[in-house]
């Protein structure tokens, strides 16, 4: 489990610092996970493989993440911050998709849109609730404007990722 672990997360790392376009080595990957390339193929057959299981464990952290935040934070705070963690899957995010067949990222994406729009609506709710956010936002219409990050360049991208989400975040609160 460990090796396992160790290879998700040079795996993630990897794809995180990856140049546009740039390929994702198996070997590299094995190198900075401290395994030898047979442990990382007993783990992960495919490249496809490894790639859905950084994605899954991602999403999943993601999703897990706005119940933590909202017990700590108020719901604009809480939003906030998950979008700081947002930020960061989505640029691991850029580089799984680039690196998947289409037909694969589809099946992929599909699978986790879903608990990702529940993680969304607990944390709108959470400022509807409390008079925070606008009643007239859904998860789906935050879905659809944080999409939007996939289209940013990748120079673009330390600047403009979180400035984008500092704009929906303040165009999601209530007006006084």
């Amino acid at each position: 489990m460990r090796n396992r672990a160790r290879i998700v997360a040079a795996a993630r790392d990897a794809l995180a610092e990856a140049a546009p376009g740039e390929e994702l080595r198996l070997n590299a990957v094995a190198k900075a996970a401290g395994v030898g390339q047979g442990t990382l193929y007993r783990h992960f057959a495919t490249r496809e493989e490894l790639l859905a299981e950084v994605h899954r464990q991602d999403v999943a952290e993601l999703v897990d993440e706005a119940d933590t935040l909202l017990a700590a934070y108020s719901p604009v705070e809480a939003l906030g911050r998950w979008f700081d963690r947002l930020t960061a899957y989505a640029r691991v995010k850029r580089g799984v998709l680039a690196a998947l067949e289409p037909r694969a990222w589809n099946a992929l994406t599909a699978r986790s849109h879903g608990t990702l729009t529940e993680a969304i609506e607990r944390l709108l709710a959470a400022g509807r609730a409390d008079g925070s956010i606008r009643a007239d936002v859904d998860a789906r219409d935050v879905m659809v404007l944080i999409a939007y990050l996939s289209r940013l360049e990748e120079s673009e991208w330390p600047t403009r990722a979180r400035h984008l989400l500092d704009v929906l975040l303040n165009g999601l609160r209530t007006r006084p």
